[in-house]
């Protein structure tokens, strides 16, 4: 009798954790789970709901969050050609070139390398 009201109770109980998490999208886990259900007078602990969700091989999805990685200006009106082609520099710190490359390395992996030179003709 005490059995067959725990099987019912673990049936009830997966039965709303599966529409938790149907109607979640599939994204809450065991945490916003049990919060729910505490919420609507279902007195559970996380890891009874944990256990649940691994029987029914129920699995939270993470959403990554969006990065931006290119901030796209329009800087024509910002940059200015500076030299106007004339590469030989009279005198030091007047102009420089940077150049920046990646190496491979077994050992670190991908590594810049960054270079900066004055621009002028004299070294």
């Amino acid at each position: 009798m005490r059995i067959e009201i725990a099987r019912l109770k673990k049936e009830r109980i997966t039965k709303e954790i599966k529409k938790i998490h149907k109607e979640s999208y599939e994204i809450y886990g065991s945490p916003k789970i049990t919060e729910l259900l505490n919420k609507n007078s279902e007195k559970i602990s996380q890891k009874y709901v944990y256990s649940i969700m691994k029987e029914n091989n129920l699995k939270s999805k993470y959403i990554k969050p969006y990065i931006q990685t290119t901030v796209s200006h329009d800087f024509s009106d910002k940059l200015k050609n500076l030299l106007n082609r004339h590469y030989n520099p009279t005198k030091p710190n007047v102009a420089w070139c940077t150049d920046i490359t990646y190496i491979w390395t077994y050992d670190d992996g991908f590594v810049y390398l960054i270079s900066v030179m004055d621009y002028i003709q004299d070294q």
